[in-house]
């Protein structure tokens, strides 16, 4: 079996840079985990800080104290997001991955606050860091999970596509029926207003707002209501078949590769499932 050609790009990582990728990157040593560990604590400690200064009275009281752990807490991640940035070979394909722009996030509104005293509120950016919880904590279950819902999903674009697009024209029926059959006078005052309550009805919220009184408009009522229980049900059983459909075996580990920084590779893997790229060798203490 031949492997894809390695990708070509910056030389392999060695010495303080390869220890550096693997605590950073990955969390299946000891040390990896702690530096995740302490960056959730981290991220959520500053989001509790932005949270808690929103409070008049407390930033009356703790102003000062809030100005120096805020600064604080953006030094710690500007250190951390130019560590990562410096120890991958490839910084600027980090620097765009959905990572690297959720870490830089982290860290900027600060900066901007200097400038626009406004923008400080956006610190709460940070908690979108916790989705690295996934791998943090190794739930690799979880993680492998993750990836094949995304995948899923994307197979069962064009299905749901269509499958909208029916739901629509379905609405649009209906609501332009109860228009003709309720009319203005109990409150189906235009087609798109019968559309609002085709929609609330068949997704079976129901607010009440706008309600049939004649027997034909309760009948058509109670029609949709029951085809909302299909309705929800479709979508689902489209991303269930395809989950299905994708399921591979093989336990995920929280290896990344340094080229393309993607996630979830095998631990006997040897190269990178999407870039071709040779994978460093896998590490993993018996945390």
């Amino acid at each position: 079996m031949t492997h894809p050609a390695p990708a070509q790009g910056p030389a392999a990582l060695s010495g303080w840079r390869a220890r550096c990728y693997t605590i950073i990157f990955e969390a299946d040593t000891r040390a990896g985990k702690a530096f995740d560990v302490a960056l959730v604590v981290a991220v959520l400690l500053s989001v509790a800080l932005v949270i808690a200064e929103s409070v008049a009275d407390w930033r009356l009281r703790h102003g000062r104290a809030f100005d120096v752990a805020e600064y604080f807490f953006t030094a710690l991640f500007t250190v951390e997001y130019l560590l990562r940035v410096a120890c991958v070979p490839q910084p600027w394909r980090y620097v765009r991955s959905f990572y690297g722009v959720v870490d830089l996030l982290a860290v900027l509104p600060t900066y901007l606050a200097l400038f626009l005293p406004g923008a400080y509120a956006l610190v709460d950016v940070r908690v979108l860091r916790l989705l690295r919880i996934f791998r943090i904590f190794k739930l690799s279950a979880y993680l492998h999970e993750f990836r094949s819902l995304g995948s899923a999903l994307q197979a069962s674009a064009r299905k749901i596509l269509v499958f909208l697009s029916v739901v629509i024209m379905a609405v649009l029926i209906m609501g332009t029926v109860m228009y003709v059959v309720e009319g203005p006078a109990h409150g189906f005052v235009n087609i798109p207003t019968a559309m609002y309550w085709a929609v609330t009805t068949m997704t079976t919220v129901g607010f009440g707002d706008i309600t049939p009184k004649t027997d034909l408009g309760r009948l058509i009522a109670s029609a949709m209501m029951l085809l909302g229980w299909g309705v929800l049900a479709v979508p689902t059983g489209i991303v269930t078949a395809e989950m299905t459909a994708q399921r591979r075996s093989g336990t995920p580990t929280t290896r990344s590769c340094p080229q393309c920084l993607s996630e979830g590779h095998l631990a006997e893997a040897r190269y990178c499932r999407d870039c071709g790229a040779p994978l460093p060798p896998y590490q993993r203490d018996a945390i």
